[in-house]
C-alpha cells in the first residue's frame, strides 16, 4: 500500500517588522510521505520570511527535484526568487544562481557544516546566496505542537522570530550569511 500525502492547513497573522509586511495568510501544504516535520516547517517558515507578490508553493526538492520548494515570479512569470529548504548541494546553488537573479536556502542543519560542504566548489555567484539558518529550538518546539490545522502570528523584528499560538509562544533567532562564509 502506497502512502499518500498529508494535508496541513495553517492560517497566519504576519507581521514582519523588518521588511514591512503585514498579512494574514491561509496556507495548504502537502507533506510528502518521505518529507519531515522539520522540513514542512521549515518550508512554511521560510514563505512567511520570504512572503511577497508572486510568491508560491512548488513541488520542488522532493516531488520534483528540478524545481524549488518555492518560487518568487513577477507578474510575467518570469522567476525573480528561487528558495531552497535543506542543503542543496553545489551543483544545485550553480545552476539556480543562473537561473534567478536571488537565490536563499533555508538550512536544517548546522550552518557551518552545510557551509564547510560548499567551501571550494563553483557556484554562480556564491557571494550573493543567502544561507538562513532558522534557530534549530524554535522548529523543535513548533514541531512538538505541529497539527494538520494550526493558526498562529508570526512576527519578525531585528531577525528574531516570535512565534504565538493558543498553546503560548516561542521564539528563536533567523540568521543569514553568505554560501561563501565560514
Amino acid at each position: 500500500m502506497a502512502l499518500t500525502a498529508i494535508i496541513y492547513n495553517f492560517a497566519i497573522e504576519l507581521a514582519d517588522v523588518d521588511r514591512g509586511v503585514y498579512e494574514s495568510l491561509a496556507l495548504k501544504l502537502a507533506q510528502h510521505p518521505s518529507e519531515t516535520d522539520e522540513r514542512l516547517l521549515t518550508r512554511v517558515l521560510a514563505y512567511c520570511l520570504e512572503y511577497t507578490d508572486g510568491i508560491a508553493f512548488s513541488k520542488g526538492g522532493i516531488s520534483d527535484p528540478d524545481e524549488p520548494a518555492i518560487t518568487v515570479r513577477d507578474l510575467t512569470g518570469a522567476l525573480k526568487v528561487w528558495i531552497e529548504v535543506g542543503a542543496p548541494d553545489a551543483a544545485r546553488l550553480h545552476k539556480a544562481s543562473k537561473a534567478a537573479p536571488r537565490v536563499a536556502v533555508y538550512i536544517e542543519k548546522a550552518p557551518v557544516i552545510y557551509l564547510r560542504q560548499l567551501a571550494g566548489e563553483r557556484i554562480h555567484r556564491a557571494e550573493a546566496i543567502a544561507v538562513v539558518s532558522i534557530d534549530r529550538a524554535l522548529i523543535d518546539q513548533l514541531v512538538s505542537r505541529l497539527d494538520r490545522r494550526m493558526a498562529f502570528s508570526l512576527s519578525v523584528t531585528d531577525g528574531h522570530v516570535f512565534i504565538s499560538h493558543v498553546g503560548g509562544s516561542i521564539d528563536g533567532a533567523v540568521t543569514t550569511m553568505s554560501a561563501l562564509a565560514e
